[in-house]
């Protein structure tokens, strides 16, 4: 049975639009948790498969909610890597179809022990840019984005451009020359960094959720990157305080986190 996430997401608030509703099957206790969105192509090599598993079993073993979108591929294999119980999968599809059908079985289990997303109706069946809109969501609700495999011009890109939209931290696997190329280029323009440690990764990630954790009001607020506007009207004597500290900074009309 599905049912209507009756709260406001703030990490939500990063979408060029608020979803108009949002249906949920699962526990919404992940919501509140340190979240990471790891993304990527369809058909990973066995290596980005590997690495991709690794990657968030320890990142779930630190506390780490694991955010993907349930498609074949490296979505898979983050959802598993993480575990049923400490995952969220955003559908592309209406919260009672199961996409992609060869993921039916890992889907089930995760509406039980983890949680399912979807801002589509129930019985909503998935069209092209209802993918677009999906990837939307999946990197707004993590802290960073992860992409551990990827080809140019690829859905995975399009979450880059939003990710870069939102101000997120962009991470990327190394790979060999003509693998991966979207990622390549990523870090050959400095939009991204790579992950040559993952335990060190891990461990970086990790202490920096733990600051988030301990934010104050209004430093939770300024993550969702709200408008000047919001802030002002929410925290009229904080945000002078906090700009002239550099605790946040203001970027095209928006508060950031610095």
């Amino acid at each position: 049975m599905s049912s209507i996430v009756p709260f406001s997401i703030s990490e939500l608030n990063a979408m060029k639009k608020y979803p108009d509703a949002l249906y949920y099957k699962g526990s919404l206790e992940l919501l509140s948790r340190p979240k990471i969105s790891i993304v990527g192509t369809r058909h990973p090599s066995v290596y980005t498969r590997g690495v991709t598993l690794e990657l968030a079993k320890k990142l779930s073993a630190a506390g780490m909610v694991i955010v993907s979108g349930a498609a074949s591929g490296v979505d898979t294999s983050a959802h598993q890597g993480a575990g049923v119980q400490n995952t969220i999968a955003v559908l592309p599809s209406g919260i009672d179809i199961r996409y992609p059908r060869s993921n039916d079985k890992l889907i089930e289990a995760i509406e039980k022990q983890g949680l399912i997303l979807s801002q589509f109706e129930p019985d909503f069946m998935t069209r092209e840019w209802s993918f677009v809109v999906r990837n939307e969501i999946v990197v707004a609700l993590g802290e960073v984005l992860i992409v551990t495999e990827a080809d140019l011009g690829s859905g995975s890109m399009r979450s880059v451009e939003f990710a870069l939209e939102m101000g997120k931290q962009i991470y990327v696997l190394p790979h060999h020359i003509r693998e991966s190329e979207g990622t390549h280029r990523l870090l050959l323009e400095g939009k991204a960094k790579g992950i040559e440690d993952i335990d060190l990764f891990v461990a970086q990630i990790s202490k920096s959720a733990l600051n988030t954790m301990n934010d104050t009001p209004f430093v939770a607020y300024c993550r969702s990157m709200p408008t000047y506007e919001e802030v002002i009207a929410k925290f009229p004597s904080e945000i002078f305080e906090a700009e002239l500290g550099g605790i946040v900074e203001v970027r095209n009309g928006r508060v950031f986190v610095t």
